[in-house]
Order: structure tokens, then sequence, then C-alpha cells
């Protein structure tokens, strides 16, 4: 079995924003040489998330919407008194920093309209680490 690691960089420049890093993680599955096996994309934050679904601008916009009447930043939560973003950490720990998808014949294996993306829910950040391993054979 053989494992690859790759972590991506990117600048957020909204309080909420889906980005999209699809071609990324596409890429980094072609460097890595596995054929078969998996991807783990994770984000390894606190106050942000990993989604998968269509890069359509209406629906993105109503993801985000969605997310802002679900968990409203200010909500009476007990951690605004510490740092002012309890909704960020909520909405990471209801979608989750981490996906898997599948690796067959060297690609992902996701439906046509399925992007993959990253979810700022406390932005603008200069900097968001996304850590993508494949392990296969």
């Amino acid at each position: 079995m053989k494992i690859y690691f790759k972590d991506i960089v990117v600048k957020t420049t909204k309080m909420y924003e889906l980005i999209d890093i699809t071609r990324d993680v596409e890429r980094i599955v072609s460097e890595s040489k596995i054929v078969n096996g998996i991807c783990v994309i994770h984000a390894p934050h606190a106050t942000a998330a990993i989604v998968i679904n269509e890069h359509e601008n209406g629906l993105m916009s109503d993801i985000l919407e969605f997310i802002r009447e679900l968990v409203p930043r200010d909500g009476k939560w007990k951690h605004n008194i510490i740092d002012d973003n309890a909704s960020a950490h909520i909405i990471s720990a209801i979608i989750g920093s981490t996906r898997i998808i599948p690796v067959r014949d060297g690609r992902l294996v996701r439906g046509t309209w399925q992007n993959i993306f990253l979810l700022e829910a406390d932005g603008p950040r200069h900097a968001r680490r996304i850590v993508i391993e494949v392990f296969g054979e």
C-alpha cells in the first residue's frame, strides 16, 4: 500500500464562503500515482468544514444562507464570551472537517455535480490549510 500526503493552502475573503478545491484535490490524486484506494480531505481547523456539492452560484448562496440562519452568529452562545465565533465552531461540528472519497482507476469517484469545497465560517483568513491524503495501490 502507498500513502501520499500533500497540503493545499487557500486564502478566504469573507466571513462565510465556499471555496472550490476540486481541481487541487484531483491534481494531488493524479500526482499520487495511486490507482485504487481512497482520498481523505481534511481541514484541520475548528471553524471550517469540507462540503461536497454542486458548484452552482445560486445553490452555493443558498447553502451559505441556510448556514447563517441555522446557526446565527449573534446567537446567545456561551463561547462568544471568549472569542465571538461560537457559530463557526458549531457549523464545523455539524458539517464536519473531513470527507473521504474513493479513488478508482487513478481518479476520484464523484458524481457529475459533486465538487469539493472548503467552507469558511470564520473569515476572512489569510491561510486555511487543507490536508489531502491518498492511500491505496
